[in-house]
Protein backbone atom coordinates (compact mmCIF):
# COMPACT_ATOMS: atom_id res chain seq x y z
CA UNK A 1 0.00 0.00 0.00
CA UNK A 2 1.64 3.10 -1.43
CA UNK A 3 -0.53 6.02 0.67
CA UNK A 4 1.19 7.86 3.12
CA UNK A 5 -0.98 11.44 2.30
CA UNK A 6 -4.93 12.10 2.55
CA UNK A 7 -7.14 14.56 1.77
CA UNK A 8 -10.14 14.74 2.61
CA UNK A 9 -12.40 17.43 0.81
CA UNK A 10 -15.71 18.60 2.84
CA UNK A 11 -14.72 19.77 6.39
CA UNK A 12 -18.52 18.65 8.07
CA UNK A 13 -19.60 16.16 10.32
CA UNK A 14 -18.49 13.41 8.14
CA UNK A 15 -15.32 14.97 6.32
CA UNK A 16 -14.24 15.94 10.41
CA UNK A 17 -14.77 12.25 11.37
CA UNK A 18 -12.83 10.99 8.45
CA UNK A 19 -9.82 13.23 8.91
CA UNK A 20 -9.58 12.16 12.51
CA UNK A 21 -9.68 8.25 11.41
CA UNK A 22 -6.92 9.35 9.35
CA UNK A 23 -4.82 11.26 11.18
CA UNK A 24 -5.14 8.91 14.57
CA UNK A 25 -3.62 6.06 11.88
CA UNK A 26 -1.01 8.05 11.62
CA UNK A 27 -1.35 9.52 7.88
CA UNK A 28 -0.76 12.95 7.14
CA UNK A 29 -4.15 14.58 6.56
CA UNK A 30 -5.23 17.65 4.47
CA UNK A 31 -8.60 18.56 5.29
CA UNK A 32 -10.27 21.15 2.71
CA UNK A 33 -13.30 23.26 2.61
CA UNK A 34 -13.88 26.37 0.56
CA UNK A 35 -15.90 27.61 2.84
CA UNK A 36 -13.23 29.29 5.85
CA UNK A 37 -15.88 29.41 8.77
CA UNK A 38 -16.58 25.65 8.13
CA UNK A 39 -12.72 24.75 8.44
CA UNK A 40 -12.51 26.69 11.49
CA UNK A 41 -15.29 24.81 13.11
CA UNK A 42 -13.26 21.60 11.93
CA UNK A 43 -10.22 22.88 13.28
CA UNK A 44 -11.60 23.81 16.72
CA UNK A 45 -13.16 20.61 16.87
CA UNK A 46 -10.20 18.60 16.14
CA UNK A 47 -8.04 20.11 18.10
CA UNK A 48 -10.70 19.83 20.92
CA UNK A 49 -11.33 16.19 20.37
CA UNK A 50 -7.51 15.48 20.58
CA UNK A 51 -7.25 17.20 23.53
CA UNK A 52 -10.12 15.47 25.39
CA UNK A 53 -8.60 12.34 24.45
CA UNK A 54 -5.12 13.59 26.16
CA UNK A 55 -7.46 14.42 29.30
CA UNK A 56 -9.03 11.33 29.34
CA UNK A 57 -5.96 9.29 29.07
CA UNK A 58 -6.89 7.85 25.80
CA UNK A 59 -4.13 9.42 24.26
CA UNK A 60 -0.93 10.18 25.38
CA UNK A 61 0.53 14.02 25.17
CA UNK A 62 2.91 12.62 22.57
CA UNK A 63 0.20 10.79 20.62
CA UNK A 64 -1.62 14.00 20.78
CA UNK A 65 0.81 16.34 19.63
CA UNK A 66 2.00 13.42 17.00
CA UNK A 67 -2.15 13.22 16.08
CA UNK A 68 -2.47 17.31 15.48
CA UNK A 69 0.66 17.68 13.92
CA UNK A 70 -0.70 15.35 10.98
CA UNK A 71 -3.62 17.45 10.41
CA UNK A 72 -3.45 20.46 7.60
CA UNK A 73 -6.25 22.65 6.27
CA UNK A 74 -6.82 24.46 3.62
CA UNK A 75 -9.51 26.48 1.46
CA UNK A 76 -7.18 26.31 -1.65
CA UNK A 77 -8.42 23.44 -3.45
CA UNK A 78 -5.01 23.97 -5.63
CA UNK A 79 -3.27 22.55 -2.43
CA UNK A 80 -5.68 19.27 -1.97
CA UNK A 81 -3.02 16.92 -3.19
CA UNK A 82 -2.39 13.66 -1.92
CA UNK A 83 -2.07 9.86 -2.66
CA UNK A 84 -5.75 9.48 -1.80
CA UNK A 85 -8.10 11.97 -1.56
CA UNK A 86 -11.83 11.05 -0.36
CA UNK A 87 -14.87 13.47 -1.22
CA UNK A 88 -17.15 14.11 1.47
CA UNK A 89 -19.34 17.30 0.73
CA UNK A 90 -22.88 17.68 -0.14
CA UNK A 91 -25.06 14.25 -1.85
CA UNK A 92 -25.82 15.62 -5.49
CA UNK A 93 -24.01 13.95 -8.19
CA UNK A 94 -23.50 17.50 -10.34
CA UNK A 95 -21.48 18.80 -7.17
CA UNK A 96 -19.57 15.93 -7.20
CA UNK A 97 -18.84 15.20 -10.42
CA UNK A 98 -17.21 18.74 -10.80
CA UNK A 99 -15.07 18.16 -7.39
CA UNK A 100 -13.79 14.89 -9.02
CA UNK A 101 -13.13 16.62 -12.00
CA UNK A 102 -10.86 19.61 -10.58
CA UNK A 103 -9.22 17.26 -8.24
CA UNK A 104 -8.10 14.70 -11.28
CA UNK A 105 -6.75 17.81 -12.60
CA UNK A 106 -4.47 19.09 -9.92
CA UNK A 107 -3.19 15.46 -9.14
CA UNK A 108 -0.83 13.02 -10.19
CA UNK A 109 -2.38 10.31 -12.93
CA UNK A 110 -1.91 7.53 -9.54
CA UNK A 111 -4.01 9.58 -7.22
CA UNK A 112 -6.83 7.33 -5.92
CA UNK A 113 -9.97 9.34 -5.69
CA UNK A 114 -12.88 7.90 -3.71
CA UNK A 115 -15.91 9.01 -2.66
CA UNK A 116 -17.89 8.57 0.42
CA UNK A 117 -20.85 8.83 -1.42
CA UNK A 118 -24.43 6.92 0.63
CA UNK A 119 -25.97 5.47 -2.55
CA UNK A 120 -24.67 7.49 -5.60
CA UNK A 121 -23.58 5.54 -8.42
CA UNK A 122 -19.73 5.13 -8.51
CA UNK A 123 -19.98 4.15 -11.88
CA UNK A 124 -21.92 7.29 -13.22
CA UNK A 125 -19.60 9.68 -10.93
CA UNK A 126 -16.43 8.29 -12.43
CA UNK A 127 -17.85 8.43 -16.11
CA UNK A 128 -16.25 11.88 -16.46
CA UNK A 129 -12.47 11.25 -14.68
CA UNK A 130 -9.86 10.44 -16.95
CA UNK A 131 -8.61 7.27 -15.26
CA UNK A 132 -12.08 6.03 -13.49
CA UNK A 133 -10.08 2.65 -12.65
CA UNK A 134 -8.39 4.84 -10.06
CA UNK A 135 -12.11 5.68 -8.77
CA UNK A 136 -14.11 3.95 -5.81
CA UNK A 137 -16.67 4.25 -3.13
CA UNK A 138 -15.08 4.66 0.45
CA UNK A 139 -18.22 4.64 2.19
CA UNK A 140 -17.87 5.41 6.28
CA UNK A 141 -20.94 5.74 8.42
CA UNK A 142 -21.38 8.58 11.11
CA UNK A 143 -19.78 9.00 13.58
CA UNK A 144 -16.89 7.72 11.65
CA UNK A 145 -14.76 7.68 14.88
CA UNK A 146 -17.00 4.94 16.50
CA UNK A 147 -18.40 3.17 13.44
CA UNK A 148 -16.09 0.34 12.43
CA UNK A 149 -17.86 -0.50 9.47
CA UNK A 150 -16.54 1.02 5.52
CA UNK A 151 -17.77 0.33 2.60
CA UNK A 152 -15.77 -0.36 -0.37
CA UNK A 153 -17.67 0.50 -3.45
CA UNK A 154 -16.35 -1.49 -7.23
CA UNK A 155 -17.66 0.61 -10.31
CA UNK A 156 -18.14 -0.57 -13.49
CA UNK A 157 -14.40 0.81 -14.62
CA UNK A 158 -12.34 0.80 -10.86
CA UNK A 159 -9.63 -1.79 -10.96
CA UNK A 160 -9.31 -4.57 -8.93
CA UNK A 161 -5.71 -3.04 -7.53
CA UNK A 162 -7.71 -0.21 -6.79
CA UNK A 163 -10.25 -1.96 -4.75
CA UNK A 164 -7.53 -3.77 -2.98
CA UNK A 165 -5.22 -0.70 -1.51
CA UNK A 166 -8.52 0.48 -0.42
CA UNK A 167 -9.07 -2.41 1.98
CA UNK A 168 -5.51 -2.55 3.22
CA UNK A 169 -5.96 0.95 4.07
CA UNK A 170 -9.04 0.28 5.90
CA UNK A 171 -7.81 -2.44 7.83
CA UNK A 172 -4.99 -0.11 8.73
CA UNK A 173 -7.15 2.59 9.67
CA UNK A 174 -8.34 0.17 12.28
CA UNK A 175 -11.79 -0.20 10.45
CA UNK A 176 -13.66 -3.10 9.14
CA UNK A 177 -13.40 -3.22 5.32
CA UNK A 178 -16.94 -4.81 3.09
CA UNK A 179 -16.69 -5.03 -0.91
CA UNK A 180 -19.89 -3.99 -2.22
CA UNK A 181 -21.14 -3.71 -5.50
CA UNK A 182 -22.23 -0.80 -7.25
CA UNK A 183 -25.99 -1.11 -6.54
CA UNK A 184 -28.51 1.10 -5.38
CA UNK A 185 -27.40 1.85 -1.86
CA UNK A 186 -24.54 -0.48 -1.48
CA UNK A 187 -25.23 -2.65 1.43
CA UNK A 188 -26.63 -1.23 4.60
CA UNK A 189 -28.23 1.98 3.20
CA UNK A 190 -30.21 -0.45 0.88
CA UNK A 191 -31.03 -2.88 3.58
CA UNK A 192 -31.80 0.17 6.11
CA UNK A 193 -34.32 1.79 4.11
CA UNK A 194 -37.46 0.27 5.52
CA UNK A 195 -36.02 0.16 8.45
CA UNK A 196 -36.66 4.29 8.28
CA UNK A 197 -39.63 4.61 5.94
CA UNK A 198 -41.94 2.25 7.84
CA UNK A 199 -41.20 4.08 10.87
CA UNK A 200 -42.06 7.35 9.16
CA UNK A 201 -45.07 5.57 7.61
CA UNK A 202 -46.12 4.75 11.17
CA UNK A 203 -45.82 8.62 12.57
CA UNK A 204 -47.61 9.71 9.24
CA UNK A 205 -50.73 7.30 10.83
CA UNK A 206 -50.19 9.13 13.93
CA UNK A 207 -47.82 6.85 16.49
CA UNK A 208 -46.08 9.15 18.35
CA UNK A 209 -42.30 8.71 17.18
CA UNK A 210 -40.79 8.62 20.60
CA UNK A 211 -42.70 5.68 21.54
CA UNK A 212 -41.18 4.18 18.14
CA UNK A 213 -37.65 5.03 19.00
CA UNK A 214 -38.42 3.11 22.54
CA UNK A 215 -40.07 0.09 21.42
CA UNK A 216 -37.65 -0.69 19.36
CA UNK A 217 -34.85 0.29 21.65
CA UNK A 218 -36.30 -2.29 24.01
CA UNK A 219 -36.25 -4.99 21.13
CA UNK A 220 -32.44 -4.52 20.63
CA UNK A 221 -31.64 -1.69 18.19
CA UNK A 222 -29.07 0.42 19.43
CA UNK A 223 -30.94 3.24 18.01
CA UNK A 224 -34.59 3.87 17.18
CA UNK A 225 -34.72 5.52 13.48
CA UNK A 226 -35.71 8.80 14.32
CA UNK A 227 -32.69 9.68 17.03
CA UNK A 228 -30.64 7.97 14.57
CA UNK A 229 -32.36 10.15 11.78
CA UNK A 230 -31.42 13.53 14.01
CA UNK A 231 -27.95 12.01 14.32
CA UNK A 232 -27.29 11.18 10.25
CA UNK A 233 -28.88 14.76 9.47
CA UNK A 234 -32.25 14.54 7.86
CA UNK A 235 -30.93 16.39 4.88
CA UNK A 236 -28.61 13.21 3.93
CA UNK A 237 -30.98 11.17 5.12
CA UNK A 238 -33.83 12.22 2.91
CA UNK A 239 -31.18 12.60 0.09
CA UNK A 240 -30.14 8.69 0.48
CA UNK A 241 -33.66 7.89 -0.03
CA UNK A 242 -34.62 9.63 -2.74
CA UNK A 243 -31.94 8.36 -4.75
CA UNK A 244 -32.25 4.30 -3.88
CA UNK A 245 -35.98 4.91 -4.63
CA UNK A 246 -35.27 6.72 -8.10
CA UNK A 247 -32.82 4.38 -8.88
CA UNK A 248 -34.68 1.25 -8.16
CA UNK A 249 -37.68 2.60 -9.88
CA UNK A 250 -39.72 4.41 -7.72
CA UNK A 251 -41.26 1.38 -5.64
CA UNK A 252 -44.35 2.14 -3.63
CA UNK A 253 -42.88 0.98 -0.55
CA UNK A 254 -39.62 3.10 -0.71
CA UNK A 255 -41.07 6.16 -0.94
CA UNK A 256 -39.53 9.14 0.82
CA UNK A 257 -41.87 10.65 3.22
CA UNK A 258 -43.44 13.87 3.74
CA UNK A 259 -42.32 14.72 7.10
CA UNK A 260 -38.75 14.22 6.85
CA UNK A 261 -39.18 16.32 3.56
CA UNK A 262 -40.86 19.41 5.63
CA UNK A 263 -37.80 18.46 7.98
CA UNK A 264 -35.60 19.17 5.52
CA UNK A 265 -37.40 22.19 3.84
CA UNK A 266 -37.74 23.71 7.30
CA UNK A 267 -33.94 23.21 8.20
CA UNK A 268 -34.81 20.52 10.97
CA UNK A 269 -31.96 18.15 10.34
CA UNK A 270 -31.14 16.94 13.55
CA UNK A 271 -28.64 17.34 15.95
CA UNK A 272 -26.23 19.36 13.66
CA UNK A 273 -29.35 22.14 13.85
CA UNK A 274 -30.31 21.81 17.23
CA UNK A 275 -33.71 20.66 15.90
CA UNK A 276 -35.01 17.18 13.88
CA UNK A 277 -37.63 14.86 15.40
CA UNK A 278 -36.50 16.12 18.41
CA UNK A 279 -34.96 18.70 20.43
CA UNK A 280 -31.26 18.59 21.25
Amino acid sequence: MNIHTIAVCGAGTMGRGIAQVCAAAGFTTLVYDPNEPVLEIARQELEALIAKGVAKGKLTEQAGKDMWEKLRFTSDINLCKAHLVIEAIVEQPEAKQQLFTQLAAINEPDTLLASNTSSLSITRLAATLPHPERFAGLHFFNPAALMPLVEVVQGAATAAATIETLLQLVRHLGKTPVRCADAPGFIVNRVARPYYIEALRLAEAGTDLAQIDRILEDKGFRMGPFRLMDLIGNDVNYAVSCSVYAQLGQPERLKPSYLQEVKVKEGELGKKTGKGFYEW
